[in-house]
């Protein structure tokens, strides 16, 4: 059985008392000495003894302090990720306009040059509507009769003839492409000199057709308007031969023509508001 445990005396008051004072005397001594005083000699010292093993605590510490802050970088209110997704939004969505913009203005450039080297009096314009199926050949383009557009007048891009007005509104007209099955336009071959009716398809080829036997095309021929029929100006470009069939009992041949415009992703095009000198080398060439 454990005897009785002392009872523990408190502390004096006097010791505390003590310690107070002793501060007060030394922080006094500190402030009035010198910094060549015995208080500041020793602060010196232990300050230099200390010196390397907090350089070394730093260290070790160093990763632990490092991956806390990076730990911490995670910890983004919602506010901020919403922020943050907005502005990225906001970015993505500049640089897309931007973006179009440049190529809009390359497009808009070419065509400018275009009708500037040619000589063409033409009006530049936006497609805004394409076929409503593939059995028709027509665009919706945003100039009309206020803009001066008249049902008949060509429409042309920097590759070649587009097609022709066959209707025209206040703001609007309605283009019928050179490769709509109900299309016909006076051609010239360019090498041959030969003429001949280029013709549409329901598949959007195109042929030329009613050539002489005598002045067969080659491929890679150019086919120009001709100027006959008065519905397209000579010399306009249409587009190179890239099939001849000419069998020995056809009355005539069966001539390929491929146009170099980009009908199914046509997004300008320049209305031939007066027609122009004839161009017997070729408007697009």
């Amino acid at each position: 059985m454990a005897g009785p445990q002392p009872e523990q005396r408190p502390a004096s008051p006097w010791l505390l008392v003590g310690a107070v004072a002793l501060s007060l005397v030394l922080v006094t001594v500190y402030v009035k000495e010198g910094d060549r005083g015995p208080l500041h000699l020793v602060r010196r010292g232990v300050q230099a003894v200390a010196a390397p093993v907090a350089a070394v605590g730093d260290w070790v510490t160093w990763p632990v302090r490092a991956a806390t802050t990076w730990v911490g970088g995670f910890t983004m209110s919602k506010a901020d990720v919403a922020e943050l997704q907005a502005q990225n939004a906001e970015l993505r969505k500049r640089n897309a306009e931007l973006e179009e913009a440049r190529l809009e203005n390359e497009r808009l450039k070419k065509l400018v040059g275009f009708a500037e080297a040619a000589g063409l009096d033409a009006k530049g314009a936006h497609v805004i509507g394409r076929p409503s199926s593939t059995w028709e050949g027509v665009v919706v383009l945003d100039l009309g009769f206020e803009d001066g557009v008249t049902t008949g007048m060509p429409v042309l891009s920097a590759q070649g003839v587009v097609g022709q007005v066959v209707e025209s509104t206040l703001g609007s007209c309605r283009v019928r492409l050179i490769t709509d099955q109900r299309s016909g336009a006076a051609a010239l071959v360019q090498r041959t000199r030969a003429t001949g009716v280029l013709r549409g398809s329901v598949d959007g080829g195109l042929t030329m057709d009613f050539v002489d036997r005598k002045f067969l095309p080659q491929r890679g021929d150019v086919v120009l308007t001709s100027g006959l029929g008065g519905v397209y100006p000579k010399g306009l470009l249409i587009g190179e031969v890239v099939d001849v069939d000419a069998r020995p009992g056809d009355l005539f041949p069966d001539i390929v023509v491929e146009s170099k415009v980009p009908f199914a992703s046509l997004e300008e095009a320049l209305v031939l508001v007066s027609a122009p000198p004839a161009v017997e080398g070729g408007a697009g060439e």
